[in-house]
């Protein structure tokens, strides 16, 4: 007989599946690619990775941390987490990427209890909500990547 995954361990490993869905959206793209404009919003495949980066700087490094979205050099708002810069390009926002994912970890590793309870919109959230947020905006987000990458191969 299996014995079940503890909870903690089975959101951890959600989410980590979920971060490299997110990170292989940039797999086969060049930069021009992966900047390309295909629907009206700020949405590409870089501006999807690059806004990745900043839900884990909002939700682990801040909320969960306890850094201030200021001292993070954080955006103000989450259409600004999809603008890019002239420097930003697949190797650079794969970096931020996996280097976010990585102190995410670190800072989560110091909670050990998932009904630790963070502020959000002034109200308490505990870090099991944290951990249930990141899979679905993840997973939203790695989905989008999807759809946009099929267009650019439909090119």
């Amino acid at each position: 007989m299996d014995v079940p995954t503890p909870e903690r361990a089975l959101l951890e490993q959600v989410l980590d599946l979920h971060r490299g869905e997110i990170a292989a959206l940039l797999d086969g793209l060049d930069d021009e690619q992966a900047r390309a404009r295909l629907v009206p919003s700020l949405t590409t495949v870089l501006g999807l990775v690059k806004h990745a980066t900043f839900v884990e700087g909002v939700w682990f490094h801040s909320r969960v941390g306890g850094v201030s979205r200021r001292e993070l050099g954080l955006p103000r708002t989450v259409d600004e987490s999809f603008t890019l810069t002239p420097e930003d390009g697949v190797a650079s926002i794969r970096a931020g990427f996996e280097a976010a994912c990585d102190r995410s970890r670190e800072v989560a590793a110091q909670h050990p209890d998932l009904d630790e309870e963070f502020t959000w919109h002034d109200n308490p959230v505990s870090l099991r909500f944290v951990y249930l947020h990141m899979i679905g905006e993840l997973a939203r987000h790695a989905g989008h990547g999807d759809i946009l990458k099929e267009q650019l191969a439909a090119r």
